[in-house]
């Protein structure tokens, strides 16, 4: 029976554990590995003396040195160094506890016992393990009559019959190879590779002057083959003046490269084997893949390739995974946004509150009454259009009608009341946002269209702009404007047709339709889209405007949805005839509503007070004019027909004001907008195509005129409108400040842009101070323009009397400029005694 001896030595100088490695590795174990009397023991402390000097192994005449590989894992490292800057042995006591028969435990001298096979007479004289290489070299004593190769042979054939298996990995086995040169035993911080740099150095028998010898392919190969398979071998180029001379040789697998470096590191090769050359000493170092990170490598040095390829795998996801979810939150958008009340869930939420008595749901009841009249007036436009969402035909319906006609009203609330599914959008939202993110933004909320990462935009941009001065080209990771909302409606348009087409799967009778003929054939289950504020602000961009009437077309012409645009423009055909040129637009025009339809609106409006019915019972009745209203017909006549100026009117008026002053509070109000809007620089003015002293000359033209008109063609003869006048007056309609009306398809009449605007020029005419300042403003220009044609006669008169010898015919010419130039001086004088005089009155008015 063997009994195992164990002793461990330690250096016996003080400092000389400078490292926990050294501590770790050089711990020698002692043991008999047979039941023969145990080998004289002996102190190891010059031995270990020596290793830490010269940092080799010294081995007599019958010792000999084999390395166990593959008994620890070398990706744990970090773990030694760990342990190691504390116990010396805490390694060592730690993985002993993980010792299993069947395994190779980290505990080195049961590792070694196993190795030897029980025959073998050998006596183990040191252990010295080698953690960060994942082995451990063993020095033991030769036996009487055996060789090292006999005692590589039987341990060799040991392990054949009982292989020693890693703890770490089951399905590897321990290695063991005779260390034949001198290993080095150091304590640094390298990682094992499994390439290693073979370096040719002279021995030390060799002459100082004489060179090493570089051994070739065949020679390394027949030199490190047997170690384990070797990937390649490659040779320092001829050219390389790279000294000591070296060879790679690439090993497949990195425990063979360890134990190659540790059998092989400091051989001397004889001369037999160089040639007759001289001898050659080899040193052996790991040396890291020049192509370990290949993947990262590739991606960085071919950009033009990745970028793109990286642009084209994100546009992918995104098509894969967010636009299912982006359909999905437009259906229910389109579905619930504006049907709450049609929903199960809704109308037991809405009878609970109404039992307890949170909420009045008599206010929806009374301005479904105070607006009758309204409804009444337009009933002709509401039937008109529900008769034209019932049918087939691919045109646009266009409601058209100043702002606050109440063209929302009637189309959202009246002609689509029994609609399930309808999409409205307001444009001017979408319009007024500032910068493509915004804009991008603002249109996602108003089609439902989430998740939206619009501010990606511009980290893209910057993505972009990168690339382009690494590659020369953009990778496409930022989008236009244009193409995020073609990707918007795109969205919105497939949500659409699913909706439209939800009914198709549950009617067995019209499963052999095609989706095109199913839509066709029911008008009726298709969404309504109701596009509010088309072309607002056009004159701004048309972009947005561009790819709305693009994408409502396709949605007109493939039976999708039917598409209801609500716009004040009256040259909403331009735009949209560009989307769909071959149709005609079917178009309702609502204008101001009249004195008696006003009238009633008013009234009811006062009428309807909390908690108190119709007294006439009848909705339709002719509600009676109350008592003190009896001016209410002149004041309803000066504010007009317009639905938003009738219903502040009445606002004012049931709060206790009577219709006069509630008129000149309007008024005033009305004055003040225009004289913000369209008069005063507020900061906006660089944005405006208009000069204040045209609109002034406009509010002037359109005041002193009692019908409340201005000719078309007289304000462009003036001398304001001389330059770009039919664009101006153009803009001022985009404004609001006025309207246009056409006789015969040509612009003929100018009137205010609302009827109490009317009022609102006269009242602001009447102001002394304004008046004076806004027309000193247009003499100013007057003068510069009398001034600068005066100027230009007089130089044509000078250049004329130069001329030593002219013939009679320029006698005319100088007579008529001589004329045009009496009377340029004669309006430059008139313009600066009237200025004189607006000045002064600016002088003396407060």
């Amino acid at each position: 029976m063997r009994m195992p001896l164990r002793t461990r030595g330690y250096c016996p100088r003080p400092g000389c554990f400078q490292s926990g490695v050294r501590s770790s590795l050089l711990s020698a174990v002692r043991f008999n590995a047979t039941a023969a009397p145990a080998a004289t023991t002996t102190s190891d402390s010059a031995t270990t003396i020596d290793i830490l000097d010269s940092g080799h192994i010294s081995v007599s005449a019958n010792e000999g040195i084999l390395y166990i590989n593959n008994i620890a894992p070398l990706r744990l490292q970090w773990l030694y160094r760990l342990l190691w800057s504390g116990e010396p042995q805490t390694v060592n006591r730690i993985l002993q506890r993980v010792d299993k028969p069947s395994y190779a435990a980290a505990d080195h001298w049961a590792v070694v016992r196993r190795a030897f096979p029980p025959d073998l007479h050998v006596s183990i004289k040191q252990v010295l393990p080698r953690l960060n290489e994942g082995g451990l070299f063993v020095k033991y004593s030769l036996p009487a009559g055996k060789t090292n190769e006999d005692i590589l042979s039987a341990i060799d054939e040991n392990l054949q019959k009982n292989p020693i298996r890693p703890w770490f990995n089951p399905l590897d086995r321990v290695d063991i190879g005779r260390v034949l040169g001198k290993p080095w035993i150091e304590d640094m911080y390298r990682i094992p590779s499994a390439r290693l740099r073979v370096e040719f150095l002279p021995s030390p028998s060799s002459p100082s002057d004489s060179a090493p010898v570089e051994l070739t392919q065949e020679m390394l190969y027949s030199i490190f083959r047997r170690y384990g398979k070797i990937k390649d071998i490659e040779g320092q180029p001829s050219d390389s003046k790279t000294l000591p001379r070296y060879a790679i040789v690439d090993f497949t697998r990195v425990k063979h490269a360890i134990l190659a470096r540790s059998c092989i590191h400091g051989i001397i090769v004889p001369e037999t084997k160089t040639e007759g050359k001289n001898q050659a000493l080899l040193k052996l170092t790991y040396e890291r893949k020049v192509r370990g990170h290949w993947i990262r490598d590739w991606i960085v040095n071919h950009p033009r390739i990745v970028i793109p390829a990286i642009a084209a795998l994100l546009a992918g996801i995104t098509v894969l995974i967010f636009d299912p979810i982006r359909t999905f939150f437009i259906k229910i958008k389109v579905k619930y946004s504006l049907n709450a009340d049609d929903q199960l869930l809704w109308t037991w939420i809405w009878k609970e509150v109404r039992k307890a008595n949170i909420l009045s749901f008599g206010t929806r009841k009374k301005e479904r009454n105070v607006l009758r009249a309204i409804w009444d007036d337009r009933q002709e436009e509401i039937t008109q259009l529900q008769s034209w969402l019932g049918e087939n035909g691919t045109t646009f319906i266009v409601v058209q009608g100043p702002h606050g006609s109440g063209k929302r009203e009637i189309v959202v609330d009246q002609a689509l009341r029994d609609r399930k599914h309808k999409l409205l959008i307001d444009c001017k939202q979408i319009q007024d946002a500032r910068g493509d993110a915004q804009t991008i933004s603002v249109a996602a909320q108003q089609v439902g269209y989430r998740p939206i990462f619009s501010w990606m935009n511009s980290i893209s941009s910057l993505i972009d702009l990168a690339s382009q001065s690494i590659i020369g080209t953009k990778a496409g990771f930022s989008e236009t404007l244009d193409s995020q909302l073609s990707k918007i409606w795109y969205n919105t348009s497939v949500a659409l047709r699913q909706i439209a087409l939800e009914n198709k799967k549950k009617d067995d009778r019209e499963n052999t339709l095609s989706e095109e003929e199913y839509l066709e054939a029911h008008p009726d289950r298709r969404p309504v889209v109701i596009i509010d504020n088309f072309l607002h602000g056009a004159h701004e961009g048309s972009i947005v405007y561009d790819k709305i009437a693009e994408w409502a077309a396709g949605l007109v012409t493939g039976n999708t949805a039917h598409v209801i645009f609500l716009t004040p423009d009256v040259s909403y055909s331009k735009s949209l005839s560009k989307a769909l040129p071959s149709q005609v637009f079917r178009s309702i025009s609502l204008g101001d509503c009249s004195l008696e339809v006003g009238r009633n609106f008013v009234i009811r409006y006062i009428q309807e007070k909390e908690g108190e019915e119709n007294p006439d019972g009848d909705v339709k009745a002719k509600p009676s004019l109350p008592q003190g209203l009896d001016d209410l017909d002149e004041c309803i006549n000066v504010v007009g027909g317009r639905l938003t100026d009738l219903e502040f009117i009445a606002h004012r008026i049931k709060a206790g004001e009577s219709p006069k002053d509630a008129v000149e509070h309007i008024i005033e109000q009305a004055a003040t907008e225009i004289l913000k809007m369209y008069l005063l620089d507020t900061g906006g003015g660089q944005n405006r195509h208009w000069t204040r002293e045209q609109a002034w000359f406009m509010i002037k033209q359109i005041a002193e005129n009692k019908d409340g008109t201005a000719s078309y063609g007289l304000i462009l003869l003036s001398d304001l409108y001389a330059e770009n006048g039919e664009a101006t007056i153009s803009a001022l309609e985009q404004a609001d400040l006025i309207t246009i009306t056409s006789v015969n398809g040509r612009p003929s009449v100018i009137r205010p842009g609302r009827p109490v605007y009317h009022a609102a020029f006269k009242y602001m005419t009447r102001d002394e101070q304004l008046r004076s300042r806004m027309d000193l403003g247009i003499l100013k220009l007057l003068i510069e323009k009398a001034d600068k044609s005066v100027s230009k006669y007089e130089d044509e008169l000078h250049l004329l009397g130069n001329l030593r010898k002219y013939p009679v015919e320029l006698n005319s010419r100088i007579q008529w400029v001589s004329q045009k130039l009496q009377a340029s001086q004669a309006q430059l004088e008139k313009h600066e005694k009237e200025s004189a005089s607006l000045a002064k009155i600016l002088k003396t008015s407060e």
